[in-house]
This record gives C-alpha cells, sequence and structure tokens, in this order.
C-alpha cells in the first residue's frame, strides 16, 4: 500500500468524514481523539465480513461445504496470529478467542491460579482489567509506580526475589491507557523467567501501535500470555485474543463448560477436548474474528514504522502545545517522552474535566475520554490525591468525583486536528469559549 498522504490513511475508515451536530444543532466535522478506548473500523474489513456472509456457517460441526470454508478459515485465522506476532514454536502456544480483553484476563485469572497461597504480581499502572480479575483469585502483591508515573522495575524484582516459588504470574500492562509509557515487556519477561515464573502482557493498548514479537530475540525474552481486542486495532467490537503456552491450559480445566469443549460425556465422566478447543465454549464469533484479521493485515502493509513515526509527530505536537497553555496541568513525564505513545492527559485549572470534555465534544466536535479512564489506583497517584479525597464524593453530595482528560492517536489523526484542539483549549483558558 503506498502511502501518499493523511488522505490517503483516512480513506481507509469508515465514519471519519461523517459531519456531528454541535450545540446549536449544526453539522460539524468530527475529530476522534479517544482512540485509546475504541477505533474506527477499517472499510475493507466490514466489507469483508459483507462477502463472508455468503458462506457462513457452523464452525468445526458441520459436514458441508460453507461449513467446511468456514471452519478453514477460522483455523488459518490462528495461524496467522502466531505469524504475525513471531512466534516461533507454534506447537508450545495456543490461540484462543474471546469476546474483549476484559476476558480474555478474567479467563486467565479462572485458569492459571490454582491454589489460594498463590501470588499473583501486577501493577499501580493497570487499566481495571488487568487488577480486578485477579483481585478474586489467589494473592495479589503490587509494583508501585515512581513520581512519573513510570513502573518501578526494582521493585518488580525485589517481589520476585522475596516470593520466590510462590509467584507462578506476573501480569502487566503493555502499554498504559492513561500516560501512554511503553513497559519493555521483553526486559521484564527476562526478568520474570529468572524467578521461574511467567508472563502475561495485556496487549489492549500495545498491539495497536507496536509491533510485538511474542518469542523475542534472545533467549527468555518470550511473552508467555498476551491478550488483546479488536476494537482497538481498527475492526469491529466482539473479539477478543489470548495468545498462550498451551501446556498451561492443558493442565487445567476450562472456566466455561458446554459445547464444542468435549470429547466425550458420560453420565458421570467429562473428557475434554485439548486447548483451544476446550477452552472456547459455544459458537465462535467467526465474522468478527475474520475482520480483525483483514485489519491486521492493512496493518501490516502500512507498518508499525509508519504508525510509530506519525504518533510520534502527534504526541510531540501536543505536549509543546499543552506546554505553552498556562492553566493547563499535565500528568505524566512530558521532557522525556520516548518511551510513551500517542496518549496525554491533563486538566485545566479550576475547570472539572467532565465541562471541559463536554465543550470540546459540544462546541468543536471534538471527541476525548474524561474520568480516571478504568485505572482508578494510577489516576490517584498521578494527580497526588489521597484515597479519603478519592471517595470523598461517594458521601458528600456536593463533591465530585476527580479525573482528568484524554487525548488518544490513531494513524490516520493529523497536525491540523491538534492544532485545532490546541486553539479551542487556549480559547476556553482565555474564557472566549463557554
Amino acid at each position: 500500500m503506498k502511502i501518499e498522504n493523511e488522505k490517503n490513511i483516512k480513506d481507509l475508515f469508515i465514519g471519519l468524514d461523517e459531519k456531528v451536530c454541535d450545540s446549536n444543532g449544526k453539522c460539524i466535522d468530527g475529530i476522534n481523539f479517544d482512540n485509546a478506548a475504541t477505533t474506527p473500523p477499517i472499510k475493507s474489513s466490514i466489507e469483508y465480513i459483507k462477502k463472508l456472509s455468503n458462506t457462513y456457517a457452523s464452525i468445526g460441526r458441520g459436514t458441508g461445504q460453507k461449513a467446511e470454508i468456514t471452519t478453514n478459515l477460522y483455523k488459518e485465522s490462528k495461524n496467522f496470529l502466531m505469524t504475525f506476532f513471531n512466534i516461533k514454536d507454534k506447537e508450545k502456544y495456543v490461540v484462543i478467542y474471546v469476546n474483549n480483553t476484559t476476558e480474555g484476563i478474567n479467563k486467565l485469572a479462572k485458569t492459571l491460579i490454582k491454589e489460594p497461597n498463590e501470588i499473583i504480581l501486577t501493577s499501580r499502572m493497570e487499566h481495571h482489567s488487568n487488577d480486578l480479575p485477579w483481585r478474586n483469585r489467589g494473592k495479589v502483591e503490587y509494583i508501585e509506580v515512581d513520581e512519573n508515573g513510570r513502573l518501578k522495575i526494582q521493585e518488580l524484582e525485589e517481589k520476585l526475589k522475596t516470593n520466590y516459588g510462590r509467584v507462578k504470574y506476573v501480569s502487566l500492562t503493555g502499554a498504559s491507557n492513561v500516560t501512554g509509557y511503553i513497559n519493555d515487556i521483553h526486559f521484564i519477561a527476562k526478568l520474570v523467567h529468572k524467578y521461574d515464573a511467567k508472563l502475561i502482557v495485556d496487549g489492549a493498548q500495545l498491539v495497536p501501535h507496536r509491533r510485538v514479537n511474542i518469542s523475542g530475540n534472545a533467549d527468555n525474552e518470550q511473552i508467555d500470555f498476551l491478550v488483546f481486542s479488536s476494537h482497538k486495532i481498527y475492526s469491529p467490537f466482539g473479539v477478543g485474543v489470548i495468545i498462550g503456552l498451551k501446556e498451561d491450559f492443558a493442565n487445567a480445566d476450562p472456566d466455561y463448560l458446554g459445547g464444542g469443549t468435549v470429547d466425550l460425556v458420560l453420565d458421570n465422566e467429562i473428557t475434554y477436548l485439548p486447548p483451544p478447543d476446550k477452552n472456547e465454549a459455544g459458537t465462535q464469533n467467526f465474522l468478527g474474528v475474520m475482520g480483525l484479521i483483514n485489519s491486521l493485515r492493512i496493518i501490516n502493509t502500512i507498518g508499525y514504522d509508519y504508525i510509530e513515526k506519525q504518533e510520534k509527530i502527534l504526541l510531540d505536537h501536543t505536549i509543546k502545545g499543552f506546554n505553552s497553555i498556562p492553566k493547563l496541568i499535565n500528568y505524566g513525564d512530558t521532557n522525556d517522552i520516548s518511551d510513551r505513545l500517542g496518549i496525554a492527559t491533563f486538566n485545566l485549572e479550576n475547570m472539572y474535566h467532565h465541562d471541559v470534555a463536554e465543550i470540546l465534544a459540544k462546541k468543536k466536535g471534538i471527541s476525548v475520554r474524561h474520568g480516571w479512564f478504568c485505572a482508578h489506583p494510577y489516576c490517584r497517584r498521578l494527580m497526588n490525591v489521597s484515597e479519603a479525597d478519592a471517595k470523598e464524593f461517594l458521601e458528600n453530595p456536593t463533591k465530585k468525583m476527580l479525573g482528568m482528560v484524554r487525548v488518544s492517536f490513531a494513524l490516520y489523526n493529523s497536525i491540523d486536528e491538534v492544532n485545532m484542539f490546541l486553539n479551542v483549549l487556549e480559547d476556553i483558558c482565555l474564557g472566549k469559549i463557554k
């Protein structure tokens, strides 16, 4: 695919030219800066789904031409993903489809943790989806973040050393959905393997923006489990992916039971199929999977080098603009942004985060996210507020929940859009827009 200009990229996506209504009912051009939550789908992925609807049938259970086509494409999709993520020994891994990253991590929590005294290590940087599922399984210990919000790697090793033998799994985000910090997952993997544990990577934010090499480039750098979602990488809702070690699923009962998971059921005896079949109960979301695969093919064609370069330009321009607005409060490191995705969070002095977001959306059609982004412990640390302050709104009706405003970029966003956004922020600070 030849990338000639920004329009060439924008034309790949559905909905970017769709007008939105402002608070006066006027139709205006919209700007989507909420890509960390959900990205628009690629046009050809929707077209591919429509095409495959003509041969849509059951996977693995039907005897017929359409069922055979569907089953073969479904199986091929898993081989494609192993190649996409550079898995060298494909016999060691399985691909399991779920609904989203949240379900995927819940599945891992229910499958992998077997003893109540086992310790799972995670961090205070995590999205709730990589925190809450572990709280009900075994004992959770957290790695703290520093004053800028980066992971304290030394603390990770200390906890691994202190709890050697009790820590079987470490589950960490590949990149933060709040600050965009990218964790060095291969360095962390070597550290985790040094203490005979395995690494789970929440790749929901990382996979859309950086090439992930599951095998790594050296011994012990491999990622043991990767989880990510389709709706954050330019394909429709409804598909999540777990790529993980086959042996860990083979040695555990499935978390969901039902059709497609068994070899034989007797009156009082069950013989399960091997993974991944026993871990995908019920009828699979074939069309969603195919949409994801097509979107990943397009991403491969565009290239992660282009994506990284474009988003770095946008982030650098945004941070410089933020630093020039006197009443703007930045979160995270704004001096060294070399390890950040295209995500930035801020507040405006003496303005409530919801009000800022509403002005941006209702007055200028700029979509952002506000609140604490399903990462409350992390955001509380970034804002340097106590737990007492954080929960005051629950009991005091005159208080509001604390929060921030987040902008998050995708490969189709432009410098012109960033400039429009920065100009609006300046006007808000000057009282020109209310």
